[in-house]
């Protein structure tokens, strides 16, 4: 073991992931079992827009893991996905290989940043100016926010936010706030899948105000003055999960545009690259060993109950596929907690907004 996966596994945010993670998981699969056998959603088969045209999809981080085999996926369902990531190379490997296995998938491609304002402006400019040349109604169908990171180490963005905190939740905020003229302009009804993760449940206790969605307190070393991984990962995934619920009671009645929250569990993706890698392959066996490590086919599950559910399914949480639904946290349900959630990323959004708006006019 090299030293740097030893200082690792002396700090407290290693067994929190070890122990209170595991836990959480754990408790996620006990309220699966004590749901038993009640009847699962329906998925939805209507997907069209009607006149053969097919309903747009738009997937963040579709270039591995989750978002690729989504991806897939839905373009087997009918729709034409948009495919969202940072490396041109990847987006370009990704559509031919799912070209390959689909030779009729209609794809797109779009380079976009998740932790840069500007680069996600930059985006929602490509796809609206793809959508007017290729004729299309300019509207959107489904925005599924799978893109996502866990960071050894605080990293300030180009807009003056934690790289976790941005990519994880104000990323997604920004990107679904600013394509939801799209989303509402849909002549079918619409919906946004927001990738959240049952680690969400170890957060007991939340600030929402401007300085913490700024990831300012997750800059600060902790104890042992090591980054707080564990503890920055856990927030941004439950602030995503409480923004979901908001969004939807915003949205479903006034607009009809559903949100899901999707849960995929454990899967065997690349997300703990920045970790040494003998903790990753140490911590992937033991959850094989426990039955706990879903592979990508099986953990897309959640997600695609989510993307097809029914309508009515709007504001649920869906969890351990076959179009499972379990209750998440009881703080995750806190409308004022929600409320300020909502204000101070609307807030931070505005700043940033603005500080674009004089970058290009200074």
């Amino acid at each position: 073991m090299d030293r740097d996966a030893l200082r690792m596994v002396c700090s407290p945010e290693f067994w929190r992931m070890g122990v209170l993670w595991t836990l959480s998981l754990l408790y996620s699969y006990l309220l699966l079992l004590l749901r038993g056998r009640t009847a699962a959603p329906r998925r939805r088969t209507d997907v069209g827009l009607g006149g053969g045209g097919r309903p747009i999809c738009v997937v963040t981080g579709a270039t591995s893991g989750l978002g690729r085999a989504a991806a897939a996926a839905l373009a087997r369902e009918g729709y034409h996905v948009v495919l969202a990531g940072r490396s041109a190379q990847l987006l370009s490997e990704t559509a031919k290989e799912i070209r390959r296995q689909q030779p009729d998938a209609c794809l797109e491609a779009f380079q976009v940043d998740m932790s840069s304002y500007r680069s996600i402006k930059k985006f929602e400019a490509s796809l609206n100016q793809w959508i007017r040349d290729s004729k299309l109604e300019p509207s959107i169908q489904l925005l599924i926010n799978n893109a996502g990171m866990l960071a050894k180490s605080h990293r300030v963005t180009e807009d003056g936010i934690d790289e976790v905190m941005q990519t994880n939740y104000i990323g997604p905020f920004i990107l679904t706030s600013i394509l939801l003229p799209l989303l509402k302009n849909s002549p079918v009804p619409s919906r946004v899948v927001n990738l959240t993760s049952f680690t969400h449940r170890c957060v007991s206790e939340i600030d929402v105000s401007k300085e913490a969605l700024r990831g300012v307190k997750f800059g600060q070393p902790s104890v042992r003055g090591s980054y707080p991984l564990a503890s920055t990962y856990e927030y941004t995934k439950f602030c995503l999960l409480v923004f979901s619920y908001e969004l939807h009671r915003q949205l479903h009645i006034s607009s009809g545009i559903s949100v899901m929250a999707a849960d995929p569990g454990v899967v065997e993706t690349r997300i703990m690259r920045e970790l040494p890698p003998c903790l990753s392959r140490f911590a992937f066996f033991i959850l094989r060993t426990l039955n706990l490590l879903q592979q990508t086919n099986t953990g897309i599950g959640a997600i695609l109950d989510a993307a097809l559910a029914p309508p009515e399914a709007s504001g649920k949480y869906f969890f351990g596929g076959k179009g499972r639904t379990i209750r998440s946290s009881v703080l995750s349900y806190d409308i004022e907690v929600a409320k300020k959630l909502w204000a101070a990323s609307s807030a931070l959004l505005r700043e940033l907004r603005l500080r674009e708006s004089e970058l290009r006019t200074g």
